[in-house]
């Protein structure tokens, strides 16, 4: 994967999280579970493959 890739990766990473900690700072009864999930699941994924990216790039 190049570095341009890499880096947009992380940026939407990093959005998906803040979005995720606002999301969860709301009171119980007024959040979106199903946006919750979405974005718990897209930051999980996005944080899989920055994860496997950099270790690849440690063992080359």
């Amino acid at each position: 994967m190049s570095k341009e890739v890499i880096f947009i990766l992380v940026i939407v990473s990093m959005f998906i999280w803040i979005t995720v900690s606002r999301e969860a700072a709301k009171p119980s009864k007024e959040i979106n579970w199903r946006k919750m999930i979405m974005l718990l699941s897209a930051g999980s994924l996005s944080a899989l493959v920055i994860t496997i990216t950099l270790f690849q790039s440690l063992l080359s």
